[in-house]
């Protein structure tokens, strides 16, 4: 699917949003539910990796596709390997199957994991026999996607000793590891963090218990980028979200305040103001706790004409796409002059915005939705718009009732 896109006629976007689940407590509480089936949830989220975790976690054996999901692979990977008589080949998307998974499965294999590669040493897919895994420390490169971390994290507290979970290094995205461990406090298993040493306790049973995901952060950065390039006087609302956020991305509301969007909580909303930006030349950052934020960042500062230098973003390498490669690429074909290395993005500032660039995707939902709000400053093409529905499927339908103009190529 093919989409060309106009921002409104008037550029006033007064609008309510009601955006789904956060995907990322999705997966993590559904991984918890089938681990103690006394957890019921309110507001799942309705991404296709929310869909395939919930079917792939439901079966025991035969082959588990989890297409283009990277979070439902790593959680996957260590639900099985700590279900004993599970029997499954455990596979996903040619991308899928090129993003490395050997520092987890290395990890599960010294606390007593049966797992073989079907492929290519050290990548998907994975033929994995559950077994009752008796040992209880482990230790990871801390450097790595988060998700690694809390797939031994989630699993932890089903293990008959818990775990003890040495972190070595420099620790990336910390707030998804707290994100995990505020989740396995709702549901009262007790935890410690503390330097690079997590610790688990094991806990047998959960009595009933109700937990509601809280809408997706991360997917509200696209209405603080449309916000940010939208007329002063812009509002914009967006349900449902907490002042004690669990996730990292959160951050987007001091983030975006340089940008003249301001956030006020209203019960379970968020309301967006566009007030009169700051004077910025630049934009400086380090993302690495934040490395989801890094596409519609980067595009918010071209459409605004200024300049960005972001650090911090080594984790962009294995995502659905190499992302900083694909900014480079896309950027470049509306004007921008943007490098990037293996973990840093600088971006020239400049007030030229080439109009009507096809922009392309990569099997990438954030490519998608980070370039949509440059609608509001110049004709754009998104090319094979259909993948936003990995994390946010009403995404162009939210969009139209804004008032963009949307019309299939």
């Amino acid at each position: 699917m093919k989409l060309h896109l106009l921002g409104p006629s008037n550029n006033l976007l007064n609008s309510h949003i009601k955006i789904t689940g956060s995907k990322s407590e999705s997966n993590r509480l559904l991984l918890l539910k089938a681990l103690y089936p006394g957890i019921t949830i309110n507001n799942l989220s309705n991404s296709d990796d929310a869909s395939v975790m919930n079917r792939g976690i439901r079966l025991k054996e035969g082959i588990v596709d989890i297409h283009h999901a990277g979070t439902a692979m790593r959680f996957l990977t260590a639900f099985f390997a700590s279900q004993e008589g599970a029997n499954v080949t455990l596979t996903g998307s040619k991308r899928m199957q090129e993003r490395p998974i050997r520092i987890l499965v290395d990890a599960l294999r010294n606390l007593g994991a049966d797992i073989n590669y079907l492929g290519i040493e050290d990548f998907p897919p994975l033929r994995i026999k559950g077994r009752n895994l008796n040992k209880y420390k482990a230790s990871l490169p801390a450097d790595v996607s988060s998700q690694y971390i809390s797939a031994l994290l989630l699993i932890a507290p089903s293990l008959q000793k818990g775990l003890e979970l040495e972190l070595i290094g420099k620790i990336t995205s910390v707030p998804y590891i707290k994100m995990t461990l505020g989740l396995l406090e709702k549901i009262g298993v007790k935890s410690s963090f503390e330097g690079n040493k997590v610790s688990i306790l094991p806990k047998k049973s959960v009595s009933a218990l109700t937990l509601t995901v809280e809408s997706d952060w991360s997917s509200a950065s696209y209405f603080y980028s449309i916000a940010a390039l939208s007329e002063i006087g812009t509002q914009i609302s967006l349900s449902s979200y907490r002042k004690d956020s669990l996730q990292g991305d959160s951050i987007l509301k001091e983030i975006y305040k340089h940008f003249g969007v301001r956030t006020e909580f209203k019960e379970d909303s968020i309301i967006l103001f566009k007030d009169k930006p700051h004077q910025l030349n630049a934009v400086e950052g380090d993302l690495a706790n934040a490395p989801d934020l890094a596409q519609t960042l980067t595009v918010t500062c071209f459409g605004l004409g200024i300049g960005c230098h972001l650090i911090g973003l080594h984790t962009l390498k294995i995502k659905e796409t190499d992302r900083l490669v694909a900014l480079k690429n896309e950027l470049s074909k509306l004007g921008a002059k943007i490098a990037v290395t293996n973990s840093t993005l600088t971006l020239e500032s400049s007030n030229n915005i080439n109009s009507g660039a096809a922009i392309n995707t990569y099997n990438d939902h954030r490519m998608a939705m980070a370039f949509a709000p440059l609608a509001l400053k110049t004709e754009i093409i998104i090319n094979d718009a259909e993948v936003v529905s990995k994390s946010y499927p009403d995404f162009w339908k939210d969009l139209e009732q804004m008032g963009f103009k949307i019309k299939d190529l």
